[in-house]
């Protein structure tokens, strides 16, 4: 009977039948025995062939996975790098004479436009002016007007619409009013639209179409309180969008702000920073019981005069399209005088403006529009 061999894994005979062969045929049994040391021998050095090749192969497994890095597991070893020998030294001068080691030279030509209205005592806009009518100063250095000009050029303008529930009695003909100004628009020029309340409502986009935005405007109805700060904040956030270098706002309201996130100094602040112009036409009771309404029209005051603009107070809801007419003709009839400051600093800081005029002789006094300042450039 026979059983298999843990030592070399083959089948051999059990212990009981080696025992009855060794007493059965005992030359045989010993020539048997020798062969099956001979064979248990060999048996044993090719084991030990079999097990040198196997850890030979581990060990070559373990060096290529050793050699191997993971993506995702980067070692970097710090060495010695030879310092390379500093080069020759050169002339960087070049044979015109100029170092050719220094930044090359940046011409920075900034022109600072004024945009500017005249009128007479009637409150009438005066034109036929000419350059040497004006004098400009930045501070308190006297600038030289280096660019002028009064040609109709097309302009970028907002409309600032008020919508809130006080504008009941006076809604259409405010809508008029719309329509009028937009009588003397230049066929290049473009519009867009916000609607103000609770809070403020772009409802056009920028657009050559008068008939757009007079579409859009039929939908506007009274409702809620007063945003007007907001309303300006949009207004000047979305001229960053405009395509012309001439950009104005137009408000039309009937009080001041009760309903607003932004305050007046940061709105005031907002519109210095923004080259816009801002024009008003306030629509006032003459008997306001509500404080805001009472300061209203110094607030359009305020920030009108700020950016050039003008703020226009009328009494009778009747004479809005006639006020809106002569807007609309003024921001076309201005003077633009440019300069180059003498002294250019780039810190940021407000640099205020003074448009003084010499008119011709024979005329009665003349007053001028003007923005008061800008902040120069921070680098």
């Amino acid at each position: 009977m026979a059983r298999l061999s843990r030592e070399s894994g083959r089948w051999a005979p059990s212990p009981d039948s080696c025992v009855r062969n060794t007493f059965l045929d005992p030359v045989r049994n010993a020539a048997t025995w020798q062969q099956r040391r001979k064979h248990s021998a060999g048996n044993l050095a090719g084991l030990w062939g079999r097990l040198l090749v196997a850890v030979c192969f581990a060990l070559w497994i373990a060096a290529s996975a050793f050699g191997q890095t993971d993506v995702n597991d980067v070692h970097i070893e710090s060495r010695e790098v030879e310092k390379p020998k500093d080069p020759p030294k050169q002339d960087l001068r070049s044979t015109s004479g100029l170092n050719a080691h220094v930044r090359p030279l940046k011409v920075d030509v900034d022109l600072v436009l004024v945009p500017v209205t005249v009128t007479d005592p009637m409150n009438r806009l005066v034109t036929g002016l000419e350059k040497d009518n004006f004098q400009l100063y930045e501070g308190s250095s006297s600038e030289e007007i280096r660019t002028f000009s009064s040609e109709d050029a097309p302009v970028s303008l907002g409309v600032i619409f008020d919508s809130s529930g006080s504008m009941s009695s006076k809604m259409e003909r405010a809508k008029e009013a719309v329509v009028e100004f937009f009588k003397t628009a230049n066929p290049q020029d473009e519009f867009f639209m916000i609607t103000f309340s609770d809070e403020p409502e772009e409802v056009t986009d920028f657009t050559s179409s008068v008939d757009e935005i007079q579409n859009k405007l039929v939908f506007a109805v009274p409702r809620r309180r007063t945003a007007l700060l907001d309303a300006i904040y949009m207004g000047i956030s979305k001229m960053r969008q405009a395509k012309y270098a001439k950009k104005a706002l137009l408000i039309i309201s009937d009080g001041g702000d009760n309903h607003s996130r932004y305050t007046e100094n940061e709105i005031r602040s907002l519109v210095k920073e923004a080259d816009v112009m801002i024009y008003a036409i306030g629509i006032y009771d003459r008997y306001a019981s509500a404080i805001e309404e009472r300061l209203g029209p110094q607030l359009l005051s305020d920030i009108t005069e700020l950016t050039g603009g003008r703020a226009f107070t009328i009494d009778n809801p009747n004479d809005l399209g006639d006020v809106a007419t002569k807007i609309g003709v003024e921001l076309r009839n201005q003077y633009v005088l440019g300069y180059r400051p003498t002294k250019v600093v780039r810190d940021g800081k407000w640099r205020k403006i003074k448009v003084k005029l010499l008119p011709p002789k024979g005329l009665p006094p003349l007053r001028v529009y003007a923005r008061t300042g800008y902040y120069a450039p921070a680098e």
